[in-house]
């Protein structure tokens, strides 16, 4: 469980694309939303748009390219190894594709958002619209997304919070991913406020909110 924090909680980010989620949480961050300062920002691709979004605000940021590494053991080394500089209280997942193992240290500091209902349409290869072209092949009436603690599986951890969004006749991968995103942004920060406030009490796989 996180402890509440006398300032702000400071928060790194990875990601592999667009940052889409980070450009969510900076916002908030300086709307005085959010109880987080984004203090780094780590992406696994060179070419990645978050990348700039963190660079136009004066945020350190590292490249740890998946490709440059054999086994996931080996590429998680080297990306907390840029990550403790920084001193973070909590790592969040922001669009960030590659398995990671997590270290003893950071067991329970790690976050991530996945755009499914979990446990449906998770694990390795569900990511992005390949969720969202999935949902509407299986015919569901209901999506959504996911804030779950991260583990050493693909989309495995215990769930924070989830939001559900209706599948509606018609809907294409684009306008279900528009409504998906659209509650992302809610619930990814309020699953980060809550750590913050320390009101999240891992217990096996059940993670409990303490009352505020």
């Amino acid at each position: 469980m996180s402890q509440t924090p006398s300032k702000p909680l400071r928060i790194a980010v990875l990601l592999s694309g667009s940052g889409t989620t980070l450009e969510n949480l900076l916002v908030l961050s300086a709307a005085h939303q959010l109880p987080a300062e984004i203090v780094f920002v780590l992406s696994s691709r060179a070419d990645a748009y978050g990348l700039e979004r963190a660079k136009q605000r004066g945020i350190p940021t590292a490249v740890v390219e998946r490709k440059r590494f054999v086994l996931p053991e080996e590429f998680s080394d080297a990306l907390f190894e840029a990550v403790r500089p920084h001193r973070p209280d909590l790592i969040c997942l922001a669009g960030f594709l590659s398995l990671l193992k997590i270290p003893a240290e950071y067991a329970g500091r790690v976050l991530n958002i996945h755009p499914a209902l979990l446990p449906s349409f998770g694990g390795k290869g569900y990511y992005g619209n390949r969720v969202h072209e999935a949902v509407l092949k299986h015919g569901c009436k209901v999506a959504g997304c996911t804030v779950h603690f991260v583990d050493n599986e693909y989309d495995h951890g215990p769930i924070v919070a989830q939001r559900a969004v209706a599948v509606l006749e018609g809907d294409d991968v684009e306008s279900l991913a528009a409504r998906v995103q659209e509650a992302e942004r809610e619930v990814y920060p309020e699953a980060i406020r809550l750590y913050a406030a320390g009101r999240l009490r891992l217990e096996d796989r059940r993670v409990r909110v303490l009352p505020g």
